[in-house]
C-alpha cells in the first residue's frame, strides 16, 4: 500500500537506538555524536520505491560523509510476507551494494514506532543537537509501478531521473547553518509491514 511520510515533530530530539547492524554489531545513536549531522532512513529489501532510489542514495551517502553527514539504514518490516526483508537478506543486500551506512535490523519494531515511521523509504534528518530538522522526500523521482492512481495524490513522477535534490538541498543548508527548506515534500513508499497486533493506528 502506498503511504506518504508524516512529517511530524520538526525540533524533536531522535528517538535512541541500539539495534544489530548487518554483522551483529549493536549501534547506538550516541556513537555519532560527533557528526554534524545525521540521517536517519527507514528502508527495506523489497519495496521497489528504496530500490528505485538505492544507487543514488548510496553515491548520495558517500559523497555527504565527507562533509559531515552520518547515514543510518533501518529496515523495521515484518518478514513473513515479504521473505527478502528478514535479516539474512538485509546482510546480503548490504554486501552487495557495499553500503557505506550502517544497516539495522528493528526486529521488535519498537524504533520505527518511535520515529513515527511510516513507509519505505523514510527519511528523518537532524542536526548536530539531534533536532529534527527535515523530514521528506530524497526527491521527486518515483518508480514505475502497477497501481491506479490515489484519489487526492499526484501521480507519480516516473520520468524523473535521481539526483537525490531534495536530500540535498536539505543537508546543504543543515551544514551551512541555514533554515530548512520549505516547503518539505513527503516522501511515498510501501507502507512498513507491521507485526501482527503491533501496527499502530497510523500504520
Amino acid at each position: 500500500m502506498l503511504r506518504l511520510s508524516r512529517q511530524l515533530d520538526y525540533g524533536k530530539p531522535a528517538p535512541a537506538f541500539a539495534l544489530p547492524d548487518v554483522t551483529g554489531k549493536i549501534r547506538e545513536i550516541g556513537e555519532f555524536a560527533d557528526k554534524p549531522a545525521l540521517l536517519v532512513a527507514f528502508i527495506c529489501n523489497h519495496c521497489p520505491f528504496v530500490l528505485h532510489i538505492l544507487d543514488g542514495f548510496i553515491d548520495f551517502a558517500r559523497e555527504y560523509e565527507a562533509k559531515g553527514l552520518q547515514v543510518v539504514a533501518i529496515s523495521s518490516n515484518w518478514p513473513d510476507d515479504y521473505p527478502d526483508d528478514d535479516y539474512p537478506h538485509m546482510q546480503k543486500l548490504a554486501a552487495e551494494r557495499d553500503f557505506p551506512f550502517p544497516y539495522l535490523h528493528d526486529e521488535d519494531q519498537d524504533v520505527a514506532l518511535a520515529y513515527n515511521a511510516i513507509c519505505t523509504p523514510d527519511f528523518f534528518l537532524y542536526d548536530r543537537d539531534r533536532l529534527l530538522y527535515y523530514a521528506g522526500q530524497f526527491d521527486a523521482s518515483r518508480p514505475k509501478i502497477n497501481r491506479p492512481p490515489v484519489p487526492g495524490l499526484p501521480p507519480l513522477r516516473t520520468d524523473l531521473p535521481v539526483t537525490g535534490e531534495d536530500m540535498r538541498r536539505a543537508v546543504d543548508a543543515l551544514l551551512a547553518g541555514d533554515p530548512a527548506p520549505q516547503p518539505q515534500h513527503p516522501s511515498a513508499g510501501c507502507s512498513i509491514k507491521w507485526r501482527p497486533g503491533k501496527d499502530p493506528s497510523w500504520g
